[in-house]
């Protein structure tokens, strides 16, 4: 018998943006992995554990942690880094399915958002798959992205009439901004790369920890808003110890009055 797994988009924290279709494959599981992202990130796991308790339960099941190493800082290429650090986590994740679900039991892997937008949980199975070492089917259940939760925060559409979003990093909005890029949806953004862009040309519809009990939003003309989201910022990363927040640039019409 195959074992069976379930990448599930969870949402970016509310209970309620799990779909129907992820608390029925829930109903089914028997172990639920996660990587362990250290003391800081607990309050995910917190999160996570109350999601299992609430649909999963009351059948039986297990909760499996995955040490999570850091990515190696002595890799200076930015692409070899992060295929090093998925390399050790394809063996945890490895390990971990050999000696946690038995053959034709179904586990279950939940992810922030939505697999298919920035998360290597996807990655990570297509090259365990291919290793061959342990039969196993999967499945992906779509979740709410943050881009979704955003733009519901703040009672938008993230594309204007024929536009288009693009979707990226801080690290490459840093690099640059496209020129042609109107409406630009940033992730990932370990330091504002805002401060990158001109201030005067762009409104910001910024949030963090959205659909969690700690959820805040600014929005406003990204000169009069990007000092008070650094400090907003700053201060919620020092309370917590973690901070997940995605924010929206919209270039504002040009005045040709």
């Amino acid at each position: 018998m195959r074992r069976k797994l379930y990448a599930i988009g969870i949402g970016t924290g509310n209970p309620e943006h799990l779909t129907l279709q992820a608390v029925s494959a829930l109903s089914r599981v028997d172990v639920v992995f996660s990587f362990d992202k250290g003391e800081e990130k607990a309050e995910l796991s917190r999160l996570r554990s109350e999601l299992c308790a609430r649909f999963i339960a009351p059948r039986p099941y297990r909760l499996v942690a995955i040490p999570d190493a850091p990515r190696d800082a002595a890799i200076a290429d930015y692409a070899a880094r992060v295929d090093a650090w998925h390399e050790r986590r394809l063996l945890a994740i490895e390990s971990s399915l050999e000696l946690e679900l038995a053959p034709a039991q179904t586990g279950a892997i939940l992810v922030w958002g939505d697999p298919s937008l920035y998360d290597s949980t996807l990655r990570l199975l297509e090259r365990l798959e291919q290793r061959g070492r342990i039969a196993f089917d999967y499945e992906v259940i779509a979740g709410i992205s943050s881009p979704q939760a955003l733009a519901a925060r703040h009672r938008l559409t993230l594309n204007r009439i024929g536009g288009s979003v693009l979707v990226t990093t801080g690290r490459r909005l840093a690099q640059a901004l496209p020129h042609e890029a109107d409406d630009v949806v940033v992730m990932l953004d370990g330091d504002p790369a805002f401060e990158h862009v001109p201030a005067d040309e762009y409104d910001i519809y910024w949030g963090a920890y959205l659909g969690t009990p700690h959820e805040l939003a600014i929005a406003g003309r990204l000169d009069a808003c990007k000092a008070q989201i650094a400090a907003t910022r700053a201060a919620a990363r020092a309370e917590h110890g973690w901070i997940m927040d995605i924010y929206l640039l919209r270039r504002r019409a040009v005045d040709s009055s």
